[in-house]
């Protein structure tokens, strides 16, 4: 063969071979992190949090770190978000930070459902981490801990406690209806437009109790002006220690609670699905990154974490908060 058909042939060779391996040459430019939420909120936080991590852990062969942008587009708590993300291309430059809210709640309480989804319309890239929910009272509601809690609950005329929540088809108000369900009672819902106004309420009375995001409420807890009763998490939270979970008080097996999945679009590719999957796990493995998300009430992901565990993790979850909108019977307007 002479020297000019073999430097075809090995052209040929290697353009065959580069489709292969797509990961080699990612990232070559900057990445979009989006968030279904406004700046400023516990999710936006995470994000930005895991953006400045995934440049380091993404960075090239030169040490350059990556770019990675934090991008918002709220709208129906992560929905919209959720909608434009899977008809994105699946290059691996646009992925999102999903939650509880547009992955769990939405597809099952939402009359008429989602145009999407939760599981088949995405490529899920790994788990970030829960966020548990803490039951806090006001200060004169009688009950002084998580058993006498359970206990006043309980016995109570039906609908004669009042609870606030931060808006009807939140994590906060599913798992106080669920609460309710588990003890066989009800309460009266009283619905707030937001976690600080939900907190804010039950710190006036306006609500004797409620169920709200531990990141939310952590400077309230501080502050004394609510009183921290119990987690609905699995397992206490290290920067409350001594706030004890309703699994030990008296209810075994309750487990509702927030959480952060890493998504990109349908059909992305595997080897650059991998690396991503790869750079968000190396960023789990720092203590300085698992100790900012902490901080601001995320229990980072200490599981297996790879693109299979990340999708069982999400059907397991989508299945879990089906269940729970079956059960309670809440439903949202579009």
């Amino acid at each position: 063969m002479t020297r000019r058909p073999m430097l075809a042939a090995l052209l040929g060779l290697c353009a065959l071979a580069a489709p292969l391996h797509p990961a080699l040459a990612f990232p070559d430019r900057p990445i979009s992190l989006v968030t279904g939420y406004a700046p400023g909120g516990s999710t936006d936080i995470a994000a930005r949090l895991l953006a400045d991590r995934l440049g380091h852990t993404l960075a090239g062969p030169s040490g350059e770190p990556a770019r990675v942008v934090v991008e918002n587009r709220p709208g129906a708590a992560g929905v919209v978000a959720s909608e434009w993300l899977r008809r994105q291309s699946p290059d691996g430059y646009t992925i999102m930070l999903v939650e509880s809210g547009s992955h769990g709640i939405a597809p099952s309480a939402l009359v008429g459902g989602t145009r999407y989804d939760p599981v088949k319309d995405f490529t899920q890239l790994a788990v970030l981490g829960t966020g548990p929910l803490v039951v806090i009272a006001n200060n004169d509601f009688p009950p002084r801990d998580a058993k006498s809690l359970l206990a006043t609950l309980r016995e109570a005329k039906p609908e004669s406690i009042t609870y606030a929540s931060s808006g009807v088809g939140t994590p906060n108000h599913l798992t106080s209806e669920m609460l309710a369900i588990t003890l066989g009672t009800r309460f009266v819902h009283v619905p707030y437009r937001s976690g600080g106004q939900q907190v804010q309420a039950i710190h006036q009375g306006q609500g004797q109790w409620g169920v709200a995001v531990l990141a939310s409420a952590a400077g309230q807890i501080r502050g004394g002006l609510v009183r921290p009763l119990a987690l609905t998490s699995p397992e206490r939270f290290p920067t409350f220690p001594e706030i004890p979970t309703l699994a030990e008080s008296g209810l075994p097996g309750f487990d509702l609670q927030t959480w952060n999945v890493i998504l990109g679009p349908p059909d992305m590719p595997a080897a650059v699905a991998g690396r991503l999957n790869q750079a968000i796990n190396a960023a789990l493995a720092e203590e300085e990154f698992r100790n900012r998300l902490i901080d601001n009430g995320v229990a980072p992901w200490r599981q297996a974490n790879g693109l299979a565990e990340a999708r069982a993790f999400l059907v397991r979850e989508v299945a879990k908060f089906q269940e729970v909108v079956k059960r309670t019977g809440v439903r949202l307007e579009q």
